[in-house]
């Protein structure tokens, strides 16, 4: 926030018309030492990067731990969805069984058998658990992807913050260093006054009071430049040193979301992921209440067919080739038996078989089939949550938006304003009807009133990135790529702010 000069000292400094220049009786107090700016220390196994504009944040951003961490999070969705492909997916196996057997027991011979079996298995049924948990992986993934997105673009408003933190806090620093050295050429003029009975003790203990709150307003400043390098240290995981001083800063990118709030809306509704979370718990508690339907409804069936050598006459099979099918699961298996031992003449045959249950009374169909319908409601309220959420967000972010954008036009009269009684105090200075404070004083206004243009224009770019996130519209990989603001500057003489925009004009396009 614009810190502005204290209008006790220009009223007081005001009424004593032109200031005497006899000898101080008395010796003015110390000439008091701004404190030193302590910057963000590292040791020297640490590296220190000094940012100079937005791009340089963003570039460190990607290599942040919360960048890393929602990179990898999208990583495990990815994962999950090979992992179900594969169990859903064609599967073979290689076993081998043997036995031994004596009959009759007593006066039979030992006969040893060993059998060599390979096996496949391939969901093919469309409503099989493995398939539908390929769909809901991937259902997730779509979901993790968005999410992803959103991830960025929240870590990258954080970084713009606290990159536009860092700028208001070095501006704050210098504004009140030249606060600083103003109180302090008002105090010893008030010693001058003081020593010539001009003024009263009182008015140089006021002097001296507001000499002191301007020292704690610049400690203050410091400090607040220290934890805005600590802000910027936390959000791109990495210490640093800020510049000094403003110039050794860019500036920020200049943005301006479009569209009604229809539009953006509409917008929103498409592109959050609470929005892509909420249609993926539907979708998944849907396809729960479709299986404890259809396990409700269908018999638990399982055909099958062997062919080959089914049976000796010792009831040992020779080679073999079954293959079965099951209603439920929608697995068809197939295993090949290939007789490692010479079995002699066995006759060649084939089996069919087909096997199934169905629950008359109890089970658990009627209780899945009620848990199914209630999970299928409580996803629809979640959706229907999540779209009220994102209105509300959306609705408060424009006006948010609005509201800054509205408060420039101000802001940029005040500037005028300022630059008119700078103006007015050199012509002043000129004609022998003021002193040089005067000039200082109305170029500490101009510089208050600079600093409030340029941290409403950054809070008008801060809301416009929200209301980008808010929309989905905000994609980090571009924003680095948009063009910057210029620096605030004195304006001209014939300088006219702009009116802001209503809320129905129609604006540009804003980045995808």
């Amino acid at each position: 926030m614009t810190r502005r000069f204290p209008a006790l000292y220009l009223s007081a400094f005001l009424s004593l018309g032109v200031l005497g220049q006899g000898q101080a009786q008395t010796a003015p107090p110390p000439t008091p030492t701004p404190p030193t700016l302590q910057q963000t220390s590292t040791s020297p196994a640490q590296v220190q990067t000094t940012l100079f504009a937005l791009s340089d944040v963003l570039a460190l951003l990607r290599g942040s731990p919360g960048w890393q961490s929602a990179d990898l999070t999208y990583r495990a969705a990815q994962l999950a969805l090979a992992s179900a492909r594969t169990r859903a997916g064609l599967s073979l196996g290689v076993g081998a069984d043997s036995n031994l057997t004596k009959v009759p027991w007593d006066t039979g011979e030992w006969l040893g058998s060993a059998t060599l079996n390979v096996s496949a298995a391939l969901n093919v049924l469309p409503w099989s658990p493995a398939r539908e948990a390929v769909r809901s992986a991937e259902r997730a993934l779509a979901a993790a992807a968005v999410d992803l997105r959103n991830s960025r673009a929240t870590l990258t408003i954080q970084a713009v913050q606290a990159f536009a933190g860092a700028r208001s806090a070095v501006t704050a620093l210098a504004l009140t260093d030249a606060q600083l050295a103003l109180s302090i050429r008002l105090r010893a003029v008030a010693d001058g006054q003081r020593a010539q009975n001009l003024i009263t003790a009182e008015a140089v203990l006021e002097r001296q009071s507001a000499l002191e709150s301007v020292q704690a307003a610049r400690e203050k400043a410091a400090r607040g430049v220290n934890l805005a390098a600590a802000q910027l240290t936390r959000v791109l995981g990495r210490p640093l040193t800020l510049p000094t001083d403003l110039s050794g800063f860019g500036t920020l990118p200049n943005l301006t979301p479009s569209g009604d709030l229809n539009t953006l809306l509409s917008r929103a509704l498409s592109a959050r992921p609470e929005i892509a979370k909420a249609e993926g718990a539907l979708a998944d508690a849907l396809a729960a209440l479709a299986d404890a339907q259809r396990n409700a409804r269908l018999p638990d069936l399982t055909a099958g067919v062997r062919a080959g050598q089914l049976s000796d006459a010792r009831g040992n099979a020779g080679r073999t080739v079954s293959g079965s099918l099951n209603s439920r699961t929608g697995v068809l298996g197939v295993q090949v038996s290939l007789p490692l031992k010479d079995t002699g003449d066995i006759p060649s045959g084939v089996a069919l078989s087909l096997s199934g249950t169905y629950t008359l009374l109890g089970g658990a169909a009627a209780g899945e089939l009620a848990q199914a319908s209630q999970g299928v409601q409580q996803a629809q309220l979640g959706l229907s949550t999540a779209r009220q959420g994102v209105d509300l967000d959306v609705r408060t972010r424009l006006s948010d938006y609005q509201d800054e954008v509205g408060g420039l036009t101000s802001l940029g009269t005040a500037l005028i304003r300022a630059q008119t009684a700078l103006d007015s105090a050199r012509a002043r200075v000129d004609a022998g009807l003021a002193t040089a404070l005067d000039v200082d004083q109305a170029a500490l206004g101009v510089t208050q009133a600079q600093n409030a243009v340029e941290a409403q224009g950054a809070a008008v770019e801060l809301a416009a990135l929200q209301l980008l996130q808010a929309t989905g519209e905000l994609d980090p990989a571009l924003l680095g790529q948009m063009p910057a603001l210029p620096t605030p500057t004195a304006p001209p003489a014939d300088f006219q702010p702009a009116p802001a925009p209503t809320p129905s004009s129609p604006e540009p396009t804003p980045p995808t």
